[in-house]
């Protein structure tokens, strides 16, 4: 890691979301309470972890130069007209009384219209759009939105992070192989560059580091990896690792340490937000389901161990069902053996909050993609990998998806980056 020791965090920093819903703004209507010192942040790494100095545990926003909270300053995109006062309530994810002490601030930020292609995102009919134009024209609508949202809030610099709808399951063609390639593509409208692959862009060429939190194509194609390096942007992704993928990072690694074998996974979940209505698709799901379903032979390894994980069934399901809102249920049914081969069984029934638990995931890599790019890091941060179901790796190497691995090696990366 070529880090050099950031700039401060001086003036405001605009966090800028492609997608207002659930996620958004339970990040913003959460943020706002702890900025009035209503709630604790429970659950953030930059706000409630501590890095280790000199045998000391210290805070880590007392280690490394992060912006505060009160520096930041939030807008977005979203293919729906509701300012975020009316698009939390619709999610229904924070209870009126959490809203009611911010809802005058929540509802001041009004999204700007989305640029959105139905046909990648097959379950939503968006009204509030860019009027249809070419690919490249809405590129530069979008960078002319980034711009225009930074001078008008008097901020010094931006994040762009999309917490936007998983979009239908593409593969890179030749148009993402290059930066070249990939402008050609935007000049001949190229159907293969989607709506989060035009805000990947547009954030890069504004110089402006970008976060993939959903599964799609966005950014972990060369072309865009390239951009980066050429604009000196770190970018980092994808898919916010929360529910069964999080489950699945911790006890994988505690059946490899002890050598127990495993013949199958069974995963299932229901969800009746936004998130689960678009994963009903058949084409977004398997975006989500490639996504998750990389991580367990990643950390057991079968080449290196085929008589305990050469043979497992892994299956993801995802079923939406609206009575069940953001209130996510998930169901592992997990088939391991031990000495001897006998077989024995783990269950796991996880009631969580699918928001709740990426909210504050979508506050920390805001904070350390901005500490990331004033210490003149550039492309691909691999160890922001802690934070997602499938992350992304720098110069070919496979990612790593243990849990316990993953936080040292950003502990690893922080420790750097503030001089130790």
């Amino acid at each position: 890691m070529n880090a050099t020791r950031p700039e401060e965090a001086d003036g405001k920093l605009a966090v800028l979301i492609p997608g207002l819903g659930a996620v958004a703004t339970t990040l913003i209507a959460g943020v706002m309470r702890v900025r009035r010192g209503l709630s604790t942040p429970v659950g953030s790494f930059t706000q409630m972890g501590a890095l280790e100095v000199d045998g000391i545990r210290r805070p880590v926003n007392e280690v490394l130069p992060l912006a505060a909270l009160d520096q930041l300053e939030f807008g977005g995109w979203d293919i729906f007209p509701d300012n975020a006062l009316e698009a939390a309530r619709h999610a229904e994810v924070l209870r009126p009384e959490h809203l009611q002490p911010v809802a005058e601030e929540l509802a001041n930020i009004v999204p700007m219209p989305g640029a959105f292609f139905p046909q990648y995102v097959k379950r939503l009919q968006g009204t509030h759009v860019k009027p249809s134009r070419s690919r490249r024209e809405l590129v530069e609508l979008l960078r002319e939105d980034i711009r225009r949202f930074v001078r008008e809030k008097g901020c010094t610099r931006a994040v762009g992070i999309w917490c936007g709808s998983t979009e239908t399951y593409v593969e890179p063609t030749e148009t993402h192989q290059s930066i070249t390639a990939f402008e050609r593509g935007l000049d001949r409208d190229d159907p293969a560059i989607t709506a989060s692959q035009l805000y990947a862009w547009a954030f890069l060429k504004e110089g402006v580091p970008f976060v993939n939190g959903a599964p799609n194509l966005t950014v972990d194609f060369p072309a865009a990896v390239s951009l980066a390096i050429e604009m000196g942007v770190p970018i980092a992704g994808k898919d916010f690792k929360t529910g069964q993928t999080l489950m699945k990072t911790v006890l994988a690694p505690m059946l490899k340490a002890r050598h127990l074998g495993l013949r199958g996974w069974f995963s299932t979940n229901i969800l009746g937000n936004r998130d689960g209505e678009v994963l009903d698709d058949p084409e977004s799901f398997r975006t989500k389901e490639v996504s998750k379903l990389g991580v367990l032979e990643q950390i057991l390894q079968p080449a290196s161990a085929p008589e305990l994980y050469g043979r497992i069934d892994h299956k993801v399901c995802i079923e939406y069902y609206p009575p069940r809102g953001d209130e996510k249920e998930g169901w592992d049914n997990i088939d391991l053996f031990g000495w001897l081969g006998y077989p024995m069984q783990l269950k796991i029934n996880f009631l969580c909050r699918d928001s709740i638990l990426a909210a504050p995931l979508v506050l920390d890599l805001v904070l350390l993609t901005d500490l990331a790019k004033r210490a003149q890091l550039r492309g691909v941060q691999d160890w922001l990998g802690f934070f997602f179901k499938s992350p992304m790796s720098a110069g070919g190497s496979a990612p790593e998806h243990d849990l316990f691995r993953q936080r040292a090696a950003l502990e690893r990366a922080l420790l750097t980056i503030s001089g130790r």
